[in-house]
């Protein structure tokens, strides 16, 4: 299988579970062979001629477990009859159940199909020896801690047990002191270190330049294979249809597709007919993927873990990997908490220009040229016809006419196209504490519109209500959202034609009002003053009659003490 020398989490591992009353906990990245690591001594363990499930893997989705399943079939490949059982949902319950009938030796299963067998009794676990846990942080992290104790008080209390989690959090402390005596503790590198053969680079642009990012990024790597990591299902349904309206080799990959479709786009995506794989974080857990490029995060996750798990999909078994995020600026106090948890700076990208991108592509065309295999048998009989064809132009007519044919389109597209320029940290924080005030940057107006965060405006959909209100492009600088109003900022020459455009139009029932941002202040700070005013004007009037009130006490009680003397 290529296999030359062990990997150090092999190395560790295998000892320890050929041995009996061994429960390991080991620290490592994916990537780094933990399949190989507990299944090549699992398998080396197993009973052929006791046809009952003597080895248990538990992994967090039906993806990573038909992966492992494949792995120990390979494995196994020289050992007659030892059965593997992959058991997840979203396939027929009533298939596995007579395989499990038939007679198994090592069963792989997502903790919910798993409890489900055993809840009908169609499972037997009182022969298990080993339990392997995989990704058991990402098991934890989508809520089957409850199934994995159920789980773990089926199984015999002297089976081996080995957790493998790429990084720990307080969870795993629970079920260690819980259902493992003594373990030992091997971490592979630094416990949630990254991997070190990574590169870690982010570009920081405005939030309306995201997708453009994007596609400059995907362009700018002609033989990109990667994964784009999205936030939700919306997100990463809405970005894979556009990366393919512009041509680009994508497809999605999420929670609502079914398993048929999941397994149709893992398919495309594991033999390259998909350059690109638009995923959400729990679809893409243990996509077992082979010489991934590339993997980007169009926003970083919420979950430091999270990012580990994502670039943790390239730079696998010693291969060198590039992690890109697409941030802006808001997101640069992320930045640094990941670089200290994997202990690993960043490189600050800059975005490639139009004729960067161009050269790159033309001479990856000129390396495909050179490196493609000439079929001189199939091709003898039409070469004539071909020269006699071309014969009237020169090798240097024929060499630009090819590249003109590939890349008219892409050349036309970077003509036209601005530059995206990356934000310049210092600055946007010097504008967010308002050193340099609400001015519009050159060559920008500044609009009111009297939609804010409580009425669920965000930036995405006001880039959207301006595009659909507004007919032609319309270039939109910075966005500000404030609770009950917001400001946008748009080209000089356009301003006047969106205030008149836009104030025509409703959402959501309610009449849209965009106004030039001077002239809304102004009105605004007359407002605040005339209510500033009033507001004086009334407490002084307070404060006179409480001093007429207090004067006419004292006159009377002064008449009441004369009166009495």
């Amino acid at each position: 299988m290529g296999y030359e020398s062990p990997m150090p989490v092999q190395e560790e591992v295998i000892p320890f579970l050929l041995g009996d009353d061994n429960d390991v906990i080991a620290l490592a990245q994916t990537g780094t062979g933990k399949t190989a690591a507990f299944g090549l001594p699992i398998i080396q363990k197993i009973d052929v001629e006791n046809y009952q499930p003597q080895a248990l893997v538990l992994c967090p989705t039906r993806e990573l477990c038909l992966q492992i399943a494949d792995d120990l079939n390979d494995y196994s490949k020289y050992i007659d009859h030892l059965r593997v059982l992959p058991v997840y949902g979203g396939s027929s319950i009533e298939s596995q159940i007579k395989t499990l009938k038939r007679g198994v030796h090592i069963v792989v299963a997502t903790p919910g199909r798993l409890l489900d067998l055993m809840n009908r009794k169609t499972v037997d676990l009182s022969a298990i020896r080993n339990v392997i846990m995989d990704e058991a942080d990402e098991m934890l992290n989508m809520g089957f801690s409850e199934s994995i104790d159920a789980i773990l008080a089926a199984v015999p209390e002297t089976r081996n047990m080995l957790l493998f989690s790429a990084t720990m959090p307080q969870g795993i402390a629970s079920i260690t002191k819980k259902y493992m005596d003594n373990p030992k503790e091997i971490v592979i590198g630094r416990k949630n270190e990254g991997n070190k053969n990574i590169r870690d680079i982010y570009y920081m642009v405005r939030a309306q330049d995201k997708y453009l990012a994007l596609k400059r990024i995907a362009d700018f790597y002609p033989n990109i294979y990667g994964i784009i990591f999205c936030r939700t299902r919306k997100e990463t349904q809405e970005i894979a249809d556009k990366l393919i309206q512009d041509g680009y080799n994508a497809d999605s990959l999420h929670g609502e597709l079914s398993q048929a479709q999941r397994d149709y786009v893992m398919q495309k995506f594991r033999i390259k007919n998909l350059q690109l794989l638009v995923a959400t974080d729990v679809a893409a857990r243990g996509l077992d993927v082979d010489d991934l490029t590339h993997v980007i995060n169009y926003g970083l996750p919420d979950e430091v873990e999270s990012y580990t798990h994502r670039r943790g999909r390239t730079g696998r078994a010693g291969k060198t990997g590039i992690s890109i995020s697409i941030c802006h600026v808001r997101e640069k106090g992320k930045i640094k908490e990941i670089e200290r948890i994997i202990n690993k700076k960043f490189e600050k990208g800059e975005m490639p220009s139009g004729k960067e991108i161009c050269a790159k592509q033309l001479f990856n065309l000129v390396d495909q040229i050179e490196k493609v295999k000439v079929n001189e048998e199939e091709i003898a009989e039409l070469m004539p016809q071909i020269y006699r064809k071309l014969e009237w132009l020169d090798k240097e007519d024929i060499i630009k006419r090819m590249v003109s044919l590939e890349f008219n389109r892409m050349i036309d597209y970077y003509k036209d196209a601005d530059e995206i320029e990356t934000v310049d940290e210092k600055v946007s924080r010097r504008e967010r504490n308002g050193k340099r005030g609400r001015q519009a940057e050159e060559g920008f107006v500044r609009l009111f519109i009297n939609f804010g965060k409580k009425d669920g405006m965000f930036t995405n959909q006001l880039i959207e209500l301006v595009n659909r209100c507004v007919k032609g492009k319309v270039r939109i600088g910075r966005i500000d959202l404030m609770e009950n109003f917001s400001f946008f900022e748009v080209e000089e020459e356009e301003a006047r034609r969106v205030v008149k455009t836009m104030n025509g139009f409703e959402l959501d029932g309610r009449r849209i009002s965009v106004e030039f941002a001077q002239e809304k202040k102004e009105e605004l700070e007359k407002e605040g003053k005339g209510k500033s005013r009033k507001r004086r004007s009334t407490a002084q009037n307070r404060f006179m009659r409480t001093q007429h009130k207090s004067s006419k006490k004292k006159e009377k009680k002064d008449k009441k003490g004369k009166g009495k003397k």
